[in-house]
C-alpha cells in the first residue's frame, strides 16, 4: 500500500474521530482491529498479496520427506498455519489508533518474510534469502471496510 494511500486515509478519519468521545474512539478502533486481524488472517491463509496475486511458491524440497513407513502423512501444508492465529497476530487498540502486528518470536519469521530477507531456517544451516511475502497491508477491501466502520459509528 502506499504511503499516501494510508495518509489520506488518517487525514479523512482523524477530523471525523476527533469529534467523539474517547470511549467510542477506542470502540471503534477495537473493532476495526479485530476485522482488520481477521481479513489479515484468511489473506494469509489464502496466500494472496495485498494487491491479490499469490505469493511466490515455496522452493520445491530437495530430498525424500515422505516419511517412515506407516507414519501419518499429512496433507498439503500451507506457509504460515500458526503464525495467522491470534496467539502471534495481535491487536493493540486505544483511543488514537489501532495496530495489528506481529509478536514474540513470530516477528522476526515475519518480517523476514514481508522484506525479503536472509535468515537461517535452522541453527545448523546456512543462511537463505527468502522470497519477499507481504503478510500484512491494506488491501482495497480493507480501506474500505475501515471507512464503513468509520461511518456507521458515526450514524448511531
Amino acid at each position: 500500500m502506499a504511503n499516501g494511500d494510508l495518509n489520506q486515509l488518517e487525514l479523512w478519519a482523524g477530523s471525523l474521530l476527533a469529534k467523539l468521545s474517547a470511549s467510542g474512539r477506542k470502540a471503534l478502533t477495537r473493532l476495526i482491529g479485530r476485522d482488520l486481524r481477521q481479513s489479515q488472517a484468511q489473506r494469509i491463509a489464502a496466500q494472496k498479496e495485498p494487491d491479490g496475486t499469490p505469493y511466490t511458491a515455496r522452493k520445491a524440497p530437495s530430498k525424500n520427506l515422505r516419511g517412515k513407513r506407516g507414519s501419518i502423512r499429512r496433507g498439503k501444508t500451507t506457509m504460515f498455519a500458526k503464525i495467522r492465529t491470534a496467539r502471534w497476530l495481535k491487536i493493540n487498540a486505544d483511543i488514537n489508533g489501532v495496530e495489528v502486528g506481529f509478536g514474540g518470536r513470530a516477528a522476526r519469521i515475519a518480517r523476514v518474510h514481508q522484506e525479503g530477507l536472509e535468515d537461517k531456517p535452522s541453527s545448523g544451516a546456512r543462511e537463505v534469502r527468502y522470497a519477499r511475502r507481504q503478510l500484512l497491508g491494506f488491501s482495497p477491501a480493507d480501506r474500505e471496510m475501515v471507512r464503513n466502520h468509520i461511518l456507521d459509528h458515526l450514524k448511531s
